[in-house]
């Protein structure tokens, strides 16, 4: 058995614990004397929101946190412009980015989603309507979801990661965590070196 910890990352919140800038951290919202040795299995940028897993476990921060694995992970994503059928049609498919392709996925138009409100708000202009997709990659490009809906001409408003696996984000608000137990393989029994910081996400 191991801990994860579940926690519904804020808006401009870095997903680490320290910055030089005094910009918001992952120790705004995680007591680290009771979470010491935890680090995030991977990355959720600065401007995206939602879930991000955390471990002391460094070979489960690896599986989790490594795009091989395949692990998949969802994305609410709030777009301008009307997606079309061609479009959604594109991203599932895969599209060519400046630094290849993406895989396949699933995409699809969703209701919006019941969420917290924003601070800021998104942006919004009275003759461009918004909608929401739900993207669920099992690879992680360099902020992937933002390119790929800009790439069919629909720019992300607003980014929220609803879940991992079969992790999600249930009811947590913005900063707040929950515990979950997980069995863990042969593979991936506890390892008490220090987790390795994960590569970036596809936000």
């Amino acid at each position: 058995m191991a801990t994860v910890l579940l926690l519904n990352k804020p808006f401009h919140t870095l997903t680490q614990f320290t910055d030089t800038e005094g910009r918001k951290t992952l120790s705004d919202y995680i007591d680290t004397r009771r979470y010491k040795g935890y680090y995030a299995a991977g990355r959720l940028d600065y401007d995206s929101e939602g879930l991000v897993v955390l471990t002391c476990d460094g070979s489960l921060q690896h599986q989790l946190a490594n795009p091989k694995f395949k692990l998949p992970k969802t994305y609410w994503v709030q777009v301008e412009g009307q997606p079309s059928a061609a479009a959604v049609t594109a991203l599932a498919k895969g599209l060519v980015l400046k630094d290849g392709p993406t895989k396949p996925c699933l995409a699809k138009v969703i209701e919006p989603p019941s969420l917290w409100p924003r601070t800021p708000p998104i942006r919004e202009r009275a003759n461009s309507p918004t909608h929401w997709l739900a993207i669920t990659l099992t690879e992680g490009k360099n902020r992937q979801v933002r390119r790929m809906t800009a790439a069919v001409g629909l720019p992300t408003l607003r980014l929220v990661r609803a879940q991992i696996g079969n992790w999600k984000l249930d009811h947590l608000q913005p900063g707040d965590s929950r515990e979950e137990q997980i069995h863990l393989p042969k593979s991936t029994q506890p390892n008490k070196r220090r987790p390795r910081k994960g590569k970036g996400d596809a936000r």
